[in-house]
């Protein structure tokens, strides 16, 4: 019977903190677009990343190498 007054304080904070994380969760925007990210992982986007162009010069012995273009 004694650990009840322990449990009961302990689980009604606990309640508690999960409303205040909700409630945070809920104000800064975290459920504003449930659909959203769904929709993006399924769009296809094969364009590559921007990046350093490569190039093929020749060098002194007349080898071809492959140089950055920045």
């Amino acid at each position: 019977m004694d650990i009840l007054y322990l449990l009961i304080p302990l689980s009604v904070a606990l309640v508690l903190l999960i409303g205040v994380v909700f409630w945070f969760a809920l104000h800064s925007g975290q459920f504003d677009d449930l659909e959203g990210p769904a929709i993006r992982i399924l769009a296809d986007d094969d364009t590559p990343r921007a990046g350093p162009e490569l190039t093929h010069s020749k060098d002194a012995k007349g080898a071809r190498t492959r140089t950055e273009n920045s």
